[in-house]
C-alpha cells in the first residue's frame, strides 16, 4: 500500500507529460498563426499584424468584408528525401484567420505589406457603410 500514492503521482506526470507535447495536441488544432491588432488616431485606420514565419507571400489571400477581415494561406514542410524527424514542433499546412472588425474600415484604401515574415495590413476607417462585397487585398511583398 505504500507504493499506491508514489505510483498515482508518476502517472499524473506521465498524463500531463503527454498532453504539453506538441504532436499529440498540435494536429488537432492546425496551424493558426498568432496577430495583433490595433487603433490609431492619426491616420484613422485599425492595423493586424500577422506572424507568418516560413509561408510563401504567394499563399497568402486577404480580404474584408462586413466587419470581417480573413486571412488566409498556407505554410509548406519542405520535402527532403530521407529525413527521418526525431522531433516534430512547427505546424503546417493551410489556415485561415478571420478577424472581427469593430469598426467600419474602407477596403478600397486598405494595404497589405508581407516582410520578413510578418504580415503588416492597414484599414483606414470609412466615413460611410462600405458595401457588403467582400474585397481582395493585394499583398505587397518586401
Amino acid at each position: 500500500m505504500t507504493h499506491r500514492p508514489k505510483v498515482q503521482g508518476e502517472l499524473e506526470l506521465l498524463f500531463a507529460e503527454v498532453w504539453a507535447v506538441p504532436h499529440i495536441s498540435g494536429p488537432l488544432r492546425g496551424f493558426q498563426p498568432n496577430l495583433d491588432s490595433y487603433h490609431t488616431d492619426s491616420p484613422h485606420e485599425l492595423t493586424v499584424v500577422v506572424d507568418l514565419p516560413g509561408v510563401d507571400a504567394r499563399t497568402l489571400r486577404v480580404a474584408v468584408s462586413e466587419r470581417v477581415l480573413v486571412i488566409a494561406g498556407e505554410r509548406r514542410r519542405a520535402q527532403a528525401a530521407g529525413r527521418i524527424y526525431q522531433q516534430m514542433e512547427i505546424e503546417y499546412g493551410p489556415f485561415e484567420r478571420r478577424v472581427r472588425l469593430v469598426e467600419d474600415v474602407d477596403p478600397e484604401r486598405a494595404r497589405a505589406r508581407y516582410e520578413q515574415g510578418e504580415l503588416t495590413i492597414s484599414l483606414p476607417i470609412a466615413g460611410t457603410t462600405p458595401t457588403a462585397q467582400p474585397h481582395m487585398i493585394i499583398v505587397e511583398r518586401g
